[in-house]
């Protein structure tokens, strides 16, 4: 195998792929047709070992702390970008493969070749997009719009494999070989040259598309998002429960109610799937005595209405994580949906399945000893957003986000335990909520003065899930422990805001924090990574003042 084969095939794979990248998302942009590498990366994903996931998962947060990035904000972003440079990775080592085997076949090929080329290396992609599709678009619509996509990536390829592969003909009418082979190299040149431009040209087009159409599309929920969230501000200042409380956040602290386009956002797919609210049903059956099927109207109209503010963490954050949002939910309690179905006396856990794949299983025992654990509808007082789980997800106190579905589509009430989708990669099966403490700003710009002396005020949250908090403590440069003002929680199942004002001291400076859940339990300082059960240790915050 030759060098220069290799490379030739890897600079055609390169050049077809990008532009084909752009219109296939171009396509998904504009009419929902399949975006075939995330379909290809959703699909690979679930085969993998559960510790080569987790490890990918870790790697990928350490990166974007290393980066300074938000993980909330950018860890799906990175997800896709590894999606689209697989994909293009695999058109450079297909571009590889035909090339060198034509190369050493010594083939002449044609158009009919390029097609044949192009089904060999589309097949397997549409077979795989297909079963994922998704959404409105028609099966022979989307299956059509692949097929002529990668046939015309065959017919390029053939093409170029001609044109580049082209020796100078015996008996030229030149008289000098070098001559010939000169004129031939310059006519690769220019051939490439040609096909370099049309590949940039449409990619760049396509991408330019793709993003005015993203970007009036996050305008457009921008709209939407700032006309809810000024609604819901204006609830939420009539109605939060510690309006008075004399602990005033610090500035910088983050909010105490998260906005929901804020919230931070986990699933298994790298879109959230789509479900049409008007004919979604749930299917309640298994070990019941009357198996149902409720819609949502179902669901909202037929059981009383719960709110509850909710504090909810990804147990994959690390200590300080972004994962970790606080809003409040409404829903109907678990234990009156099963009543009506009628569960059998040998029934022990409800088995989940959800629109994107995912499943979890939770004991009845669990469900039956707390009437706030909740078939969860809205957020916020406004229907939950699709992204979030649209139409219907469950929310079980002191337990991290692996162990609450999303998007659910079945219910089935059942004798038997079965792993849930993380449980059986390798993370907890209990997954409790670990008490936490963060430190969100050491307030510089807030200096406050106290007499002849100047305080620096110090913010954060913790966090024990429906634990609650008694304590948090402060301490400066490994000295002791000082306790934090705690402002009282939305709710026994939020985060608490503490507040600690430090006297001021020039230099550089390193703040540490820990706290005691509501049943006097310290948080545990060992440090501890999050995979299997959530991470633990001490949170730190280091200032130059």
């Amino acid at each position: 195998m030759k060098i220069k084969h290799i490379g030739m095939g890897a600079l055609i794979g390169a050049l077809l792929t990008a532009p084909q990248l752009a219109i296939l998302f171009l396509g998904n942009r504009l009419a929902a047709l399949p975006f075939v590498p995330f379909d290809i990366f959703d699909w690979m994903t679930p085969l993998l070992p559960g510790a080569l996931i987790t490890f990918g998962i870790d790697r990928m947060i350490d990166l974007l702390l290393l980066l300074g990035l938000d993980v909330a904000d950018t860890a799906k972003t990175a997800e896709q970008t590894i999606a689209i440079s697989m994909y293009f990775i695999l058109g450079v080592l297909t571009g590889i493969i035909f090339y060198t085997l034509l190369k050493m076949r010594q083939a002449q090929i044609d158009r009919l070749t390029g097609l044949v080329i192009g089904g060999l290396y589309g097949l397997p992609m549409i077979v795989i997009s297909m079963g994922r599709l998704e959404g409105s678009v028609h099966p022979v619509v989307a299956a059509a719009w692949m097929f002529a996509l990668y046939l015309a990536w065959g017919i390029l390829f053939s093409t170029a494999y001609r044109r580049l592969s082209a020796e100078p003909l015996p008996g030229s009418e030149l008289a000098d070989g070098h001559e010939a082979r000169s004129v031939q190299v310059l006519s690769r040149r220019q051939f490439l040259i040609t096909l370099g431009a049309s590949a940039a040209t449409i990619t760049v087009a396509g991408a330019g598309v793709s993003a005015l159409l993203a970007q009036d599309e996050r305008r457009q929920q921008a709209n939407v998002g700032a006309s809810t969230a000024h609604q819901a501000g204006e609830t939420a200042r009539q109605v939060f429960p510690n309006l008075d409380d004399p602990v005033t956040p610090v500035p910088g602290t983050r909010p105490e109610y998260t906005p929901v386009k804020d919230h931070y956002k986990v699933f298994i797919k790298l879109e959230p799937p789509v479900i049409d609210g008007a004919t979604w049903r749930l299917p309640i059956t298994g070990l019941v005595d009357h198996p149902l099927m409720l819609s949502l109207d179902d669901v909202r109209n037929h059981y009383p209405a719960n709110d509850q503010y909710i504090t909810l963490s990804c147990i994959s954050g690390g200590v300080g994580t972004t994962l970790i949002s606080t809003t409040q939910w409404t829903g109907a309690s678990v234990q009156d949906v099963l009543a009506d179905a009628g569960v059998q006396p040998a029934a022990k856990f409800l088995h989940i399945v959800s629109g994107d794949g995912y499943y979890e299983t939770v004991s009845l025992n669990l469900i039956n000893s707390d009437k706030r654990i909740m078939f969860c509808y809205a957020w916020d007082s406004n229907t939950l957003p699709v992204d979030h789980g649209f139409s219907l997800r469950i929310w079980i106190p002191d337990r991290y986000g692996m162990k609450q579905p999303k998007w659910i589509t079945a219910i089935q009430v059942t004798d038997k335990y079965e792993e849930g989708y993380w449980v059986r990669r390798g993370w907890d099966e209990v997954a409790r909520v670990k008490s936490t403490s963060v430190i969100d700003t050491v307030a510089v710009n807030a200096i406050i003065r106290d007499g002849n002396e100047w305080r620096v005020p110090v913010g954060g949250i913790a966090w024990a899930g429906n634990r609650g908090i008694s304590k948090v403590e402060v301490r400066v440069d490994g000295g002791a422990w000082q306790p934090a003002q705690l402002r009282a929680p939305l709710s026994e199942t939020t985060w608490v805001i503490w507040r600690y004002e430090w006297p001021f001291k020039a230099g550089h400076h390193v703040f540490q924090v820990r706290c005691v859940d509501g049943k006097g339990t310290p948080q545990i300082e060992n440090t501890s990574d999050s995979r299997p059960s959530g991470a633990t240790g001490i949170h730190q915050y280091k200032a130059d003042l």
